[in-house]
């Protein structure tokens, strides 16, 4: 089979298409050929270093396709399932052994891409709007880089919570794509201050919550804009890692609250597992969640679809196809 390996951290030139044989399952582990493989910044991370693992290691953390074995001790799966899973790295690939306890079945209506699509972003859009901070009628929320896949995942379900949604972007024709997820205003930052344009729409009162992936480039600023108690969801760092600073600045703030989650201790169970995938890919058969697939590259194409991705000129999900 065909694999994408990583065996020095660097730019996206360092993933090379590469022979590999099949993988076998073990106890509790399913056989997976894989039909689409999602495209995240986390693998960027792990490529470049940010995020620490033994080389030589097969990016990706999400994918879909169809069981071909599965392992003693596998009940619930058999050959010919059509499933999808997150949060288990080697997607980049046309095989995958995989734990059955992380594979969830697709429904009927939904395809292999949207599978893949909706496992990682869709799942991360739940936690935060479900979870981290748990939205609720009449709240007020701030979503940066809203038209991006993730972006205009949290965008919908903010809209399905009841919340007024305010969104960030760097063009018109992104600010388009949140406002047709449903935002209520959106900011396009490089020519307006979204931290003006949000004290102008709140009228001096604030947000209730950020949900920030951006990091650098917006932390900061951000907690200028929270209501006394209000929350900074900082899950990602597209324009760099947060710097260190004082924690008391907080207080000084309006005793704020700041938490860096991640998708993986939001899924910690079985259940809370199926019940984010279920609610995510349910919403998506019933017409309920529309997702954005921006382009599909051949699996040894994996470098364009990392450059094309940090380059920020994309808006939705990029997906590989072994």
């Amino acid at each position: 089979m065909k694999i994408i390996r990583i065996s020095k951290t660097g730019g996206p030139d360092v993933m090379e298409l590469v022979d590999a044989p099949v993988p076998q399952p073990g106890p509790g582990q399913a056989l997976v050929k894989l039909a689409a493989t999602g495209v995240n910044f986390i693998d960027v991370y792990f490529r470049i270093g940010l995020y620490k693992t033994e080389l030589p290691f097969t990016p990706g953390n999400e994918a879909s396709g169809t069981v071909e074995a599965v392992g003693t001790g596998v009940t619930d799966l058999s050959p010919g399932d059509r499933v999808a899973y997150a949060m288990h790295r080697g997607s980049y690939a046309e095989y995958a052994v995989v734990p059955a306890a992380q594979l969830v079945k697709l429904p009927d209506h939904v395809d292999f891409k949207s599978g893949a699509a909706a496992m990682l972003q869709g799942m991360t859009a739940h936690y935060l709007t479900h979870s981290s901070y748990p939205l609720k009628q009449g709240d007020v929320c701030l979503i940066h880089a809203a038209a991006g896949g993730a972006g205009r995942l949290t965008v919908q379900m903010a809209k399905m919570r009841g919340a007024t949604v305010y969104g960030t972007a760097g063009t018109d024709q992104k600010a388009a794509l949140a406002k047709s997820a449903g935002a209520d205003e959106v900011i396009v930052y490089t020519r307006q201050d979204f931290v003006d344009e949000v004290k102008r729409l709140t009228g001096g009162k604030g947000l209730d919550v950020i949900y920030d992936s951006v990091g650098q480039s917006t932390f900061l600023k951000g907690l200028d804009l929270l209501k006394p108690r209000g929350m900074m969801v900082l899950f990602g760092q597209s324009s760099g890692a947060v710097a260190p600073f004082d924690p008391s600045i907080l207080n000084q703030k309006g005793s704020l609250f700041l938490t860096r989650p991640s998708l993986a201790h939001h899924c910690l169970t079985r259940e809370e597992l199926l019940w984010r995938s279920g609610d995510v890919l349910g919403w998506i058969s019933e017409g309920k969640l529309e997702l954005r697939i921006e382009k599909t590259y051949p699996l040894g194409e994996a470098p364009q679809a990392h450059r094309d991705l940090e380059s920020r000129k994309t808006a939705g999900k990029l997906l590989l196809e072994p």
